[in-house]
């Protein structure tokens, strides 16, 4: 039995009446959340092609698509792109991103990117995708000196990519390079400099690097191509017909890799694996069979099948992945397997939030939800039981839950090929954010135990510390500001080069907060940018962006946020200070925010959004239960 990639088989069917559904669109009760569970299905070109149709429509008819964010696409390439445009639209929408296509001419690459009144430029896209392939860089042949090709190869596509970027303010997206699948010298192709594929390789060697440089996204399809088959990849017929870059049959695939790019640039890629434990991480029924009795370990093929499952949990949870169980079974019988079966890999301390009881499992993964503090939709659920994922998928449509074949050992295939947990950067809180979760758990036990608020939070010793956006903190202020929507007060996203920006520029001040206790570190949990403006009547400071981690509420960490922000900004000659609250679908935790600081309401307009202003001399001043160590010069560099 096998699987393969180009059939994206950990989708469910789509439902016969798909396209019917599509057609309906708008109306009454359209919302995010519909296209969202429409597009979760495995779709033939047809059903595509309906569904963009369908998303166009509503983006027309100013249809409210939270919680799928938008973004505006254009893709530049030398090949014919039509076909795969109709694919993309879902294939975002699957994870949690509304997309406007921007397609222009096939093979104008330079020419769009470098004129300033091109539609693409013209458009405002928050992406532009730079969808070349080997051909434009002329790899199709040897060449005479394969170095100095590769170099102005690249030279060529970042000119074209700085253009865009002064142009349009886009963040740019590059793709590596498929490499063409025959051979020239055979075996011997990598190791002569003029070959193709020797071109290829050195080429996406630079694109990786200098896409790091400006601050670009790498879609991979080099490493796409090869796991489908570059033989399967490339179509020379399609090519020559009708200039399309690879197999028709591809285009699903390439399109949920790249659906899944645009979701982790908007923040929504997961952060929890749910883990079921009977026949799903250990072969047996743990209530029946006793530890002694469950296949799991070496010598044994569905032994070893488990074996790898426990193993590619944990590999996720060391590069970030919370990791919580859920299940129907004996709290403890469940846990004592869990810590005394000799060939386990993983063990109870692995897991932050364990439900082992005899709810349903929606309700435990709602359970699992709020004790992370996270949504519903940052969870996936890896199970073996057909009815189980059926009925959570009915209960809970926000919850990722991959299908899966009957034999075990495919498993960790089906869930790592899925792209739930797509990354556009690894930073050292992503490192630890599994032991933080963990730590929560604690933090939990001290506060059942304290005797009130103040003893509890006097108990924690936490010290925060602020400090101006840096370049080590820079891929982690954008992932938060592109993640955070309920702490989070006006929802406005920014990626990394426009991050640098605010880094460089006078008249804008970004703060970064990290949160420690006696626990251990929280990391980055904490990101406000203020605006600043000399006026007649006095320098003044605008918030821009105030977003929080909800795993920090209750700790007086807002207060102390904000008596950082007012003694940076007094540093700075700021003497009044204004502030907005933007209503979004999930952020009316925070509508109050400003009026539990003390900042005064001057109004609040028809659409909710509420503007504060105040004076720096009349704000209120906090006993703090923690240490704060603000970090920032006290003039503007």
């Amino acid at each position: 039995m096998g699987f393969s990639l180009v059939d994206l088989p950990w989708l469910t069917p789509a439902p016969a009446d798909f396209s019917a559904r599509c057609r309906s669109l708008p109306g009454e009760g359209t919302s995010g959340h519909l296209l969202q569970l429409l597009a979760t299905h495995r779709l033939g070109s047809r059903e595509a092609l309906a569904f963009r149709r369908a998303l166009s429509r509503c983006i027309e008819a100013e249809v409210d698509l939270a919680p799928l964010s938008p973004f505006r696409l254009a893709v530049l390439s030398n090949g014919t792109v039509d076909f795969i445009a109709d694919e993309i639209p879902a294939a975002a929408a699957r994870h949690g991103v509304a997309v406007e296509l921007v397609i222009p001419d096939f093979d104008q690459v330079v020419q769009t990117a470098t004129d300033p009144n091109s539609a693409v430029n013209r458009s405002g896209p928050d992406g532009v995708l730079l969808a070349v392939d080997y051909r434009w860089f002329g790899f199709d042949s040897a060449a005479e000196d394969g170095e100095a090709a590769v170099v102005e190869g690249v030279d060529r596509l970042f000119a074209a990519a700085e253009a865009i970027r002064s142009h349009s303010g886009a963040s740019l997206i590059f793709q590596t390079l498929a490499a063409p699948p025959a051979p020239l010298f055979g075996s011997y192709d990598r190791r002569v400099a003029q070959s193709p594929l020797a071109m290829v390789e050195a080429t996406n060697a630079y694109i990786v690097a200098r896409a790091a440089d400006v601050g670009g996204y790498v879609l991979d399809v080099a490493q796409l191509a090869a796991r489908i088959g570059l033989d399967d990849w490339f179509d020379p017929t399609q090519w020559a017909a009708y200039k399309v870059p690879f197999s028709p049959h591809c285009n699903g695939a390439y399109a949920d890799h790249l659906g899944r790019l645009l979701g982790a640039i908007r923040g929504k890629s997961r952060k929890c694996l749910v883990l079921d434990l009977d026949n799903t991480l250990w072969g047996g029924v743990v209530g029946d069979d006793g530890v002694e009795g469950l296949t799991v370990g070496l010598g044994n093929p569905l032994g070893e099948a488990f074996l790898e499952i426990q193993k590619m949990a944990l590999t996720l949870r060391n590069r970030g992945v919370v990791l919580a169980v859920a299940s129907k079974n004996d709290h403890q019988v469940a846990m004592d397997a869990l810590q005394t079966h000799p060939e386990f890999l993983m063990r109870s301390e692995h897991i932050a939030v364990f439900q082992a009881n005899w709810s349903d499992k929606a309700s435990n993964l709602e359970a699992i939800a709020k004790t992370l503090s996270v949504g519903l939709d940052a969870l996936v659920l890896l199970d073996d039981n057909p009815a189980e994922r059926a009925q959570v998928r009915a209960a809970l449509p926000a919850v990722a839950i991959p299908e899966l074949p009957t034999d075990p050992a495919w498993y960790p295939w089906f869930l790592q090929s899925a792209g739930y947990f797509e990354a556009v950067g690894f930073s050292e809180e992503d490192k630890q954010r599994a032991v933080s979760y963990s730590a929560n758990a604690q933090r939990a036990e001290v506060e059942s135990k304290a005797r009130d608020l103040g003893d509890y939070l006097s108990s924690l010793g936490m010290s925060l510390s602020v400090s101006e956006f840096d370049l080590p903190g820079r891929s982690r202020i954008s992932q938060l500001i592109n993640k955070t929507n309920q702490f989070n007060l006006t929802t406005r996203r920014y990626t990394e080069v426009q991050v640098a920006d605010v880094e460089t520029r006078g008249d804008r001040i970004g703060l970064q907060a990290r949160l420690r206790d006696r626990f251990g570190d929280l990391g980055m949990i904490a990101v406000v940018i203020c605006h600043i403006k000399d006026q007649d009547e006095g320098r003044t400071a605008h918030i821009d962006t105030w977003l929080m981690s909800c795993r920090v509420l209750g700790r007086k960490v807002e207060e102390a946020m904000f008596t950082a922000l007012a003694e940076v900004l007094r540093s700075r000659g700021v003497t009044y200070l204004s502030a907005e609250y933007r209503p979004s679908q999930k952020n009316h935790m925070v509508r109050e925010h400003y009026d539990k600081l003390g900042l005064p309401l001057l109004k609040e307009d028809e659409a909710g959004i509420r503007t504060y202003g105040a004076a720096l001399d009349d704000l209120r001043t906090f006993d703090l239960p923690l240490a704060l160590d603000v970090r920032v010069p006290t003039t503007a560099s």
